[in-house]
Protein backbone atom coordinates (compact mmCIF):
# COMPACT_ATOMS: atom_id res chain seq x y z
CA UNK A 1 0.00 0.00 0.00
CA UNK A 2 1.41 3.11 -0.86
CA UNK A 3 1.36 6.32 1.24
CA UNK A 4 1.40 9.02 -1.65
CA UNK A 5 -1.31 9.27 -5.11
CA UNK A 6 1.22 10.12 -7.41
CA UNK A 7 0.31 11.61 -11.01
CA UNK A 8 3.45 12.08 -13.64
CA UNK A 9 1.83 14.50 -16.34
CA UNK A 10 3.62 15.60 -19.63
CA UNK A 11 2.76 17.30 -22.61
CA UNK A 12 3.68 15.75 -26.33
CA UNK A 13 3.99 16.51 -29.81
CA UNK A 14 4.35 13.38 -32.28
CA UNK A 15 6.65 11.34 -30.21
CA UNK A 16 4.78 7.87 -30.94
CA UNK A 17 8.37 5.84 -31.13
CA UNK A 18 9.16 7.37 -27.30
CA UNK A 19 6.00 5.98 -25.77
CA UNK A 20 6.43 2.78 -24.82
CA UNK A 21 9.99 3.19 -23.57
CA UNK A 22 8.11 6.35 -21.26
CA UNK A 23 5.39 4.20 -20.24
CA UNK A 24 7.62 1.52 -19.21
CA UNK A 25 9.18 4.29 -16.68
CA UNK A 26 6.34 6.17 -15.62
CA UNK A 27 3.93 2.84 -14.68
CA UNK A 28 5.24 3.16 -11.18
CA UNK A 29 2.93 6.14 -10.84
CA UNK A 30 -0.81 5.77 -9.58
CA UNK A 31 -2.15 7.80 -12.83
CA UNK A 32 -0.59 9.24 -15.89
CA UNK A 33 -1.88 12.15 -17.75
CA UNK A 34 -0.85 13.71 -21.07
CA UNK A 35 -1.59 17.14 -23.32
CA UNK A 36 -1.23 16.19 -26.67
CA UNK A 37 -1.17 19.40 -28.03
CA UNK A 38 -1.48 18.38 -32.06
CA UNK A 39 0.43 15.25 -33.07
CA UNK A 40 0.05 13.82 -36.33
CA UNK A 41 1.59 10.34 -35.60
CA UNK A 42 -0.24 8.09 -33.56
CA UNK A 43 1.25 9.75 -30.00
CA UNK A 44 -1.81 9.94 -28.48
CA UNK A 45 -3.32 6.80 -29.59
CA UNK A 46 -0.23 4.75 -28.42
CA UNK A 47 -0.67 6.54 -25.19
CA UNK A 48 -4.04 5.78 -24.31
CA UNK A 49 -3.38 1.96 -25.31
CA UNK A 50 -0.77 1.91 -22.78
CA UNK A 51 -3.05 3.44 -20.15
CA UNK A 52 -2.52 7.45 -19.82
CA UNK A 53 -5.11 9.81 -20.05
CA UNK A 54 -4.91 11.57 -22.91
CA UNK A 55 -6.29 15.10 -23.54
CA UNK A 56 -5.74 17.32 -26.81
CA UNK A 57 -5.24 20.78 -26.77
CA UNK A 58 -4.37 23.52 -29.13
CA UNK A 59 -2.05 26.11 -27.42
CA UNK A 60 -2.36 29.35 -29.30
CA UNK A 61 0.53 31.27 -29.13
CA UNK A 62 2.67 28.95 -28.24
CA UNK A 63 4.19 29.17 -25.06
CA UNK A 64 5.79 26.05 -22.80
CA UNK A 65 4.31 27.09 -19.55
CA UNK A 66 0.66 27.46 -20.77
CA UNK A 67 0.96 24.00 -22.05
CA UNK A 68 2.37 22.42 -18.77
CA UNK A 69 -0.16 24.34 -16.93
CA UNK A 70 -3.05 22.82 -19.06
CA UNK A 71 -1.52 19.47 -18.40
CA UNK A 72 -1.32 20.16 -14.79
CA UNK A 73 -4.95 21.59 -14.66
CA UNK A 74 -6.35 17.94 -15.72
CA UNK A 75 -4.43 16.40 -12.75
CA UNK A 76 -7.25 14.86 -10.26
CA UNK A 77 -7.31 16.91 -6.95
CA UNK A 78 -7.06 14.41 -4.77
CA UNK A 79 -3.41 13.68 -6.05
CA UNK A 80 -0.53 14.54 -3.23
CA UNK A 81 2.46 14.55 -5.94
CA UNK A 82 2.93 15.78 -9.41
CA UNK A 83 5.39 14.58 -11.66
CA UNK A 84 6.32 16.52 -14.69
CA UNK A 85 8.66 14.97 -17.64
CA UNK A 86 8.83 14.53 -20.79
CA UNK A 87 8.74 11.77 -23.67
CA UNK A 88 12.32 12.02 -24.14
CA UNK A 89 13.01 11.39 -20.54
CA UNK A 90 13.03 8.25 -18.60
CA UNK A 91 13.22 7.83 -15.03
CA UNK A 92 15.52 4.60 -13.48
CA UNK A 93 13.78 2.01 -11.75
CA UNK A 94 12.34 2.24 -8.68
CA UNK A 95 12.07 6.03 -8.26
CA UNK A 96 8.31 6.06 -6.93
CA UNK A 97 9.74 4.44 -3.83
CA UNK A 98 12.35 6.89 -3.42
CA UNK A 99 10.34 9.47 -3.93
CA UNK A 100 7.53 8.13 -1.31
CA UNK A 101 10.71 7.04 1.10
CA UNK A 102 11.83 10.74 1.15
CA UNK A 103 8.23 12.34 1.06
CA UNK A 104 6.88 14.16 3.82
CA UNK A 105 3.20 16.09 3.75
CA UNK A 106 5.02 19.72 4.65
CA UNK A 107 7.52 19.36 1.47
CA UNK A 108 6.57 20.98 -1.45
CA UNK A 109 8.88 19.89 -3.81
CA UNK A 110 11.09 17.57 -4.81
CA UNK A 111 14.81 17.50 -6.38
CA UNK A 112 16.37 14.89 -7.71
CA UNK A 113 19.41 13.99 -10.23
CA UNK A 114 19.02 15.04 -14.04
CA UNK A 115 21.18 13.36 -16.54
CA UNK A 116 21.17 15.77 -19.71
CA UNK A 117 23.50 14.40 -21.77
CA UNK A 118 25.62 10.78 -22.04
CA UNK A 119 28.92 9.65 -23.19
CA UNK A 120 29.30 7.64 -26.72
CA UNK A 121 29.46 4.78 -24.10
CA UNK A 122 26.50 5.58 -22.57
CA UNK A 123 27.74 6.37 -19.14
CA UNK A 124 26.46 9.62 -18.11
CA UNK A 125 27.70 13.25 -19.45
CA UNK A 126 26.19 16.38 -18.16
CA UNK A 127 24.09 16.30 -14.72
CA UNK A 128 22.78 18.18 -12.34
CA UNK A 129 20.04 19.10 -10.29
CA UNK A 130 16.33 19.04 -11.50
CA UNK A 131 13.16 20.14 -10.34
CA UNK A 132 9.96 19.28 -11.45
CA UNK A 133 8.24 17.39 -8.86
CA UNK A 134 5.55 19.09 -6.87
CA UNK A 135 2.27 18.78 -4.66
CA UNK A 136 -1.15 19.02 -6.14
CA UNK A 137 -1.56 22.84 -5.25
CA UNK A 138 -0.34 26.03 -5.13
CA UNK A 139 1.53 25.80 -8.26
CA UNK A 140 1.71 27.53 -11.34
CA UNK A 141 4.58 27.07 -14.75
CA UNK A 142 5.89 30.61 -16.03
CA UNK A 143 7.96 31.96 -18.82
CA UNK A 144 7.42 31.15 -22.32
CA UNK A 145 10.35 28.82 -22.66
CA UNK A 146 12.87 27.46 -20.09
CA UNK A 147 9.82 27.46 -18.02
CA UNK A 148 10.06 26.76 -14.10
CA UNK A 149 7.70 26.42 -11.42
CA UNK A 150 6.37 28.84 -9.36
CA UNK A 151 4.74 28.14 -5.67
CA UNK A 152 2.08 30.33 -4.32
CA UNK A 153 0.57 28.48 -1.31
CA UNK A 154 0.27 30.21 2.52
CA UNK A 155 2.88 27.27 3.99
CA UNK A 156 6.72 27.68 3.24
CA UNK A 157 7.95 26.35 0.34
CA UNK A 158 10.48 23.24 1.14
CA UNK A 159 11.97 20.96 -0.97
CA UNK A 160 13.55 17.74 -0.76
CA UNK A 161 16.32 15.78 -2.25
CA UNK A 162 15.33 12.05 -3.64
CA UNK A 163 18.94 10.27 -2.78
CA UNK A 164 19.33 7.51 -5.82
CA UNK A 165 16.33 9.00 -8.07
CA UNK A 166 17.22 9.44 -11.71
CA UNK A 167 15.61 10.77 -14.44
CA UNK A 168 17.69 10.19 -18.11
CA UNK A 169 17.59 13.01 -21.05
CA UNK A 170 17.56 11.11 -24.55
CA UNK A 171 16.83 14.13 -26.88
CA UNK A 172 15.75 13.94 -30.48
CA UNK A 173 18.04 15.49 -31.77
CA UNK A 174 15.10 15.83 -35.18
CA UNK A 175 13.31 18.26 -33.95
CA UNK A 176 14.39 22.05 -34.81
CA UNK A 177 15.24 24.87 -31.94
CA UNK A 178 13.77 27.51 -33.84
CA UNK A 179 10.94 28.58 -31.52
CA UNK A 180 13.26 28.75 -28.85
CA UNK A 181 15.24 32.44 -29.51
CA UNK A 182 11.55 34.32 -30.21
CA UNK A 183 10.09 32.90 -26.88
CA UNK A 184 13.38 33.79 -25.25
CA UNK A 185 13.04 37.24 -26.26
CA UNK A 186 9.43 37.00 -25.35
CA UNK A 187 10.29 35.93 -21.86
CA UNK A 188 12.93 38.72 -21.63
CA UNK A 189 10.42 41.48 -22.34
CA UNK A 190 7.81 39.70 -20.17
CA UNK A 191 10.61 39.33 -16.94
CA UNK A 192 13.47 42.49 -18.12
CA UNK A 193 14.87 41.85 -14.51
CA UNK A 194 15.11 38.35 -14.59
CA UNK A 195 18.92 37.57 -14.62
CA UNK A 196 18.19 33.89 -15.73
CA UNK A 197 16.48 34.28 -18.53
CA UNK A 198 18.84 37.56 -19.98
CA UNK A 199 21.18 34.65 -19.52
CA UNK A 200 19.91 32.39 -21.30
CA UNK A 201 18.76 34.18 -24.35
CA UNK A 202 22.23 35.68 -24.78
CA UNK A 203 23.27 32.58 -24.60
CA UNK A 204 20.82 31.57 -27.18
CA UNK A 205 22.20 34.77 -29.40
CA UNK A 206 25.34 32.97 -29.19
CA UNK A 207 24.05 29.40 -30.36
CA UNK A 208 22.45 31.52 -33.55
CA UNK A 209 25.43 33.40 -34.66
CA UNK A 210 24.17 36.73 -33.87
CA UNK A 211 27.40 37.90 -31.57
CA UNK A 212 26.25 41.94 -31.27
CA UNK A 213 23.29 40.53 -29.51
CA UNK A 214 24.78 38.11 -27.38
CA UNK A 215 27.33 40.50 -26.13
CA UNK A 216 24.84 43.18 -24.99
CA UNK A 217 22.26 40.82 -23.76
CA UNK A 218 24.91 38.93 -21.59
CA UNK A 219 26.44 42.56 -20.38
CA UNK A 220 22.53 43.57 -19.48
CA UNK A 221 22.54 40.10 -17.70
CA UNK A 222 25.92 40.98 -15.44
CA UNK A 223 24.98 44.38 -14.76
CA UNK A 224 20.94 43.25 -13.28
CA UNK A 225 21.30 43.47 -9.33
CA UNK A 226 19.34 39.68 -8.93
CA UNK A 227 22.48 38.44 -11.17
CA UNK A 228 24.78 37.26 -8.30
CA UNK A 229 25.79 33.57 -8.99
CA UNK A 230 29.44 33.60 -9.50
CA UNK A 231 29.14 30.33 -11.73
CA UNK A 232 26.52 31.48 -14.08
CA UNK A 233 28.39 34.91 -14.16
CA UNK A 234 31.35 33.19 -15.13
CA UNK A 235 29.33 31.46 -17.72
CA UNK A 236 28.35 34.68 -19.18
CA UNK A 237 31.69 36.43 -19.61
CA UNK A 238 33.25 32.99 -21.36
CA UNK A 239 30.10 33.50 -23.90
CA UNK A 240 30.52 36.89 -24.22
CA UNK A 241 34.35 36.18 -24.89
CA UNK A 242 33.41 33.49 -27.74
CA UNK A 243 31.15 35.96 -29.49
CA UNK A 244 34.60 38.84 -29.55
CA UNK A 245 36.55 35.91 -31.05
CA UNK A 246 34.09 35.17 -33.51
CA UNK A 247 34.24 39.17 -34.59
CA UNK A 248 37.91 38.50 -34.65
CA UNK A 249 38.33 41.12 -31.54
CA UNK A 250 40.94 38.74 -29.98
CA UNK A 251 41.87 41.11 -26.90
CA UNK A 252 38.58 41.37 -25.77
CA UNK A 253 37.57 37.86 -25.92
CA UNK A 254 40.74 37.42 -24.02
CA UNK A 255 40.16 40.05 -21.22
CA UNK A 256 36.84 38.27 -20.71
CA UNK A 257 37.93 34.66 -20.16
CA UNK A 258 40.36 36.01 -17.50
CA UNK A 259 37.22 37.99 -15.91
CA UNK A 260 35.43 34.58 -16.13
CA UNK A 261 38.11 33.14 -14.21
CA UNK A 262 38.77 35.91 -11.71
CA UNK A 263 34.83 35.75 -11.40
CA UNK A 264 34.42 31.79 -10.58
CA UNK A 265 38.05 30.59 -10.13
CA UNK A 266 36.57 27.36 -8.77
CA UNK A 267 35.09 25.86 -12.16
CA UNK A 268 37.14 24.78 -14.90
CA UNK A 269 35.44 25.69 -18.07
CA UNK A 270 37.10 29.47 -18.01
CA UNK A 271 40.29 27.87 -17.70
CA UNK A 272 39.77 25.14 -20.61
CA UNK A 273 38.20 28.23 -23.23
CA UNK A 274 41.62 30.11 -22.30
CA UNK A 275 43.52 27.63 -22.64
CA UNK A 276 42.38 26.66 -25.89
CA UNK A 277 42.59 30.42 -26.90
CA UNK A 278 46.49 30.14 -26.00
CA UNK A 279 46.65 27.27 -28.22
CA UNK A 280 45.57 29.23 -31.08
CA UNK A 281 48.42 31.85 -29.70
CA UNK A 282 50.87 29.43 -29.84
CA UNK A 283 51.01 30.89 -26.36
CA UNK A 284 52.36 27.70 -25.35
CA UNK A 285 52.86 28.89 -20.80
CA UNK A 286 49.68 29.95 -21.02
CA UNK A 287 48.33 27.20 -22.62
CA UNK A 288 50.30 24.79 -19.65
CA UNK A 289 49.93 27.15 -17.62
CA UNK A 290 45.76 26.87 -17.54
CA UNK A 291 45.89 23.29 -17.67
CA UNK A 292 47.82 22.86 -14.45
CA UNK A 293 45.31 25.43 -13.14
CA UNK A 294 42.05 23.61 -14.50
CA UNK A 295 43.40 20.14 -13.70
CA UNK A 296 44.21 21.41 -9.81
CA UNK A 297 40.25 21.58 -9.75
CA UNK A 298 38.74 18.31 -8.54
CA UNK A 299 35.42 18.89 -7.20
CA UNK A 300 33.29 18.83 -10.20
CA UNK A 301 30.26 21.11 -9.56
CA UNK A 302 26.86 19.86 -9.94
CA UNK A 303 25.23 22.31 -11.95
CA UNK A 304 23.46 22.69 -15.49
CA UNK A 305 26.31 24.89 -16.60
CA UNK A 306 29.19 22.18 -16.00
CA UNK A 307 30.66 20.91 -19.25
CA UNK A 308 31.64 17.59 -19.54
CA UNK A 309 34.61 18.11 -21.83
CA UNK A 310 35.92 20.23 -19.00
CA UNK A 311 36.66 16.73 -16.92
CA UNK A 312 37.29 14.78 -20.25
CA UNK A 313 40.73 14.41 -22.04
CA UNK A 314 41.02 17.83 -23.56
CA UNK A 315 43.01 19.40 -20.50
CA UNK A 316 45.12 16.31 -20.98
CA UNK A 317 45.61 16.51 -24.51
CA UNK A 318 46.85 20.59 -24.21
CA UNK A 319 48.83 20.23 -21.43
CA UNK A 320 50.77 17.36 -23.14
CA UNK A 321 50.73 19.57 -26.52
CA UNK A 322 52.13 22.53 -24.22
CA UNK A 323 54.43 20.86 -22.23
CA UNK A 324 55.76 19.00 -25.14
CA UNK A 325 56.55 22.51 -27.09
CA UNK A 326 58.34 23.90 -23.56
CA UNK A 327 60.73 20.96 -23.48
CA UNK A 328 59.11 18.98 -20.50
CA UNK A 329 59.07 15.93 -22.12
CA UNK A 330 58.20 13.61 -19.32
CA UNK A 331 55.39 15.71 -18.55
CA UNK A 332 53.96 15.61 -21.53
CA UNK A 333 54.30 12.23 -22.09
CA UNK A 334 52.60 11.43 -18.64
CA UNK A 335 49.72 13.91 -19.96
CA UNK A 336 49.16 11.96 -23.09
CA UNK A 337 49.39 8.52 -21.66
CA UNK A 338 46.42 10.44 -19.32
CA UNK A 339 44.39 11.73 -22.56
CA UNK A 340 44.43 8.31 -24.03
CA UNK A 341 43.10 6.54 -20.67
CA UNK A 342 40.40 9.13 -20.68
CA UNK A 343 39.54 9.07 -24.51
CA UNK A 344 40.70 5.67 -25.98
CA UNK A 345 41.16 4.43 -29.50
CA UNK A 346 41.48 8.41 -30.33
CA UNK A 347 43.80 7.77 -33.03
CA UNK A 348 45.13 11.43 -32.91
CA UNK A 349 46.12 11.07 -29.07
CA UNK A 350 47.94 7.54 -29.89
CA UNK A 351 49.68 9.22 -32.57
CA UNK A 352 50.95 12.30 -29.94
CA UNK A 353 51.52 9.73 -27.36
CA UNK A 354 53.92 7.92 -30.15
CA UNK A 355 55.54 10.95 -31.27
CA UNK A 356 56.28 12.30 -27.88
CA UNK A 357 57.27 8.96 -26.56
CA UNK A 358 60.11 9.02 -29.34
CA UNK A 359 61.19 12.31 -28.20
CA UNK A 360 61.25 11.80 -24.75
CA UNK A 361 63.50 8.46 -25.47
CA UNK A 362 65.82 10.77 -28.17
CA UNK A 363 66.24 13.58 -25.06
CA UNK A 364 66.65 10.42 -22.30
CA UNK A 365 69.58 8.78 -24.68
CA UNK A 366 71.29 12.00 -25.15
CA UNK A 367 71.50 12.32 -21.67
CA UNK A 368 73.09 9.10 -21.04
CA UNK A 369 75.78 9.36 -24.22
CA UNK A 370 79.12 9.46 -22.79
CA UNK A 371 80.85 13.01 -23.13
Amino acid sequence: MHKYKICVYAICKNEEKFVDRWMDAVSEADMVVVTDTGSGDKTAERLRERGAVVYTETISPWRFDTARNIAMDHIPEHMDICVSNDLDEVFEKGWRQKLEDAWQPFYTRARYLFTWSHNPDGTPGKQFAMEKIHRRHGFRWVHPVHEVLEYSGEDQDQTVWVNGMVLNHYPDLSKPRAQYLPLLELSAQENPSDDRTMFWLGREYSYHGMHDRCIDTLKRHLQLPSAGWDEERSASMRFISRSYQAKNDFAEAKRWLFRAIAECPRVREPYLQLARFGYLEGNWPLVFLMTEKGLGITERPGSYLTEPESWGYSFYDLGAISAYRLGMYEKSYRYAEIACETEPNNPRLEKNLELIGTKLEEVQSAKEEPK
